[in-house]
């Protein structure tokens, strides 16, 4: 297989909704820094939503963005919080996969702490190859060729094979 045609994770986001500001968004931002070892960034509300008292420019959640290495060893970590079980339609058309963890305490090295509680998470990973920096290039940037890009039956054989993920 040639060099250009390999798979690589471009970015791994971990991202916890809680709702609200205050004291359980920092509990969640703890847990997202004892799980990635980096420190987590806040999202904010865009738009205003009534129903839920929301107001724009207001902390809902937080986030963390992985790459390189600290991206595979983190996946390794989240995938035994799964079981290493993805669902199929946790895939997309781009080789991009999603999936969720219900509770922090099942990856490993996370243990339970009472005044912290128990929080669930998003996880998102982006797969890219070799030269899809053209698509973002300052200078003429193009799209990635058809030929190029990953689909959802090459994304599933990188993770099998890399990860031993199991696709049910």
């Amino acid at each position: 297989m040639s060099v250009m045609r390999e798979i690589k994770i471009d970015k791994l986001v971990l991202n916890m909704g809680v709702g609200e500001a205050g004291d359980k968004l920092v509990k969640a931002e703890a847990v997202l820094e004892k799980i990635a070892g980096h420190k987590p960034t806040r999202t904010y509300v865009k738009e205003a939503v009534r129903e839920w008292d929301l107001k724009p420019g207001s902390p809902i959640g937080c986030k963390i963005t992985l790459r390189g290495k600290n991206a595979d060893e983190t996946l390794q970590k989240l995938l035994v919080a799964v079981e290493r079980r993805i669902k199929k339609r946790s895939f997309d058309r781009q080789g991009n996969v999603s999936f969720g963890v219900k509770e922090h305490i099942d990856i490993p090295g996370v243990s339970y702490d009472p005044s912290i509680g128990i929080f669930g998470m998003d996880v998102c990973v982006s797969l890219k190859r070799p030269g899809f920096r053209i698509s973002r290039r300052h200078m003429i940037p193009r799209k990635v060729p058809k030929s190029h890009q990953i689909t959802r039956d090459e994304a599933i054989d990188f993770m099998v094979n890399k990860f031993g993920v199991e696709v049910v």
